[in-house]
């Protein structure tokens, strides 16, 4: 392997390692987004499931 062989290896990996970091915010954006309130979460729901079986 020449060294402009290394160089274009090293630009790829750079270029991945961008890709992932804005992936990655992405995600994380999309969660913050989608996130519930805590105190929507413990508020009591009608579970109507049980129901079904009888």
């Amino acid at each position: 392997m020449n060294a402009q062989d290394e160089e274009s290896v090293s630009r790829g990996e750079q270029i991945e390692g961008a890709e992932r970091d804005a992936a990655r915010r992405r995600l994380l954006e999309q969660a913050e987004a989608e996130r519930i309130p805590v105190d929507e979460t413990t508020r009591a729901a009608p579970d109507r499931r049980w129901r079904r079986d009888r």
